[in-house]
């Protein structure tokens, strides 16, 4: 028996299609680990509660530059986000983000996850961090510049405007659960 051949989606079809929006929930539901979640949920408040500058968000579908990614977190300057006539968000963000935070978990590929943080970064994203449990570490990415990987208590790069102090250390000291 010959497998069918499959037609790949164009970009134009991809973003037509009708559970788009359901894509990154259902990511999340089936795939994400429990870690995963703990540090989603930790730095999207620590972010949040550091800057007015800047929101965070989870799972933010951005689409700019020929992809759709959507981040763990993106971090977007308030200003840039456009508004409809009430006054609302619009639903589409087509910028990339200012800081885009990956996650790795073990159903991830990490040259996927680095490919898109690098095409944010491409395009004018001013920040990106790969962040990996299981090693402890969280590489950091800027523009033309190389990667550095954080461990232990050196203090992690952040963008300006956000009035944050954090180390590796304490982010993967959020993992630290004490049962009552």
């Amino acid at each position: 028996m010959t497998p069918a051949s499959v037609k790949p989606l164009t970009f134009e079809e991809f973003l037509k299609l009708p559970d788009i929006e359901e894509s990154p929930a259902w990511e999340y539901i089936n795939g994400n680990a429990m870690r995963h979640s703990i540090l989603q949920k930790r730095l999207l408040a620590v972010i949040d509660s550091s800057t007015e500058g800047y929101t965070a968000l989870p799972e933010l579908r951005c689409t700019f530059g020929g992809r759709s990614v959507v981040p763990d977190v993106a971090v977007v300057a308030w200003n840039r986000i456009q508004l409809n006539e009430e006054g609302e968000p619009e639903d589409n963000f087509v910028e990339p983000p200012d800081w885009t935070i990956e996650i790795i978990s073990p159903e991830h590929k990490a040259n996927r996850v680095i490919d898109n943080i690098l095409h944010s970064l491409r395009h004018g994203c001013q920040l990106g961090w790969l962040i990996d449990p299981d090693d402890r570490s969280i590489l950091t990415f800027r523009p033309k510049q190389e990667p550095e990987v954080y461990r232990g208590s050196d203090r992690l790069q952040v963008l300006e405007g956000i009035k944050l102090e954090l180390t590796a250390e304490q982010v993967f000291g959020w993992l630290k659960i004490a049962k009552s």
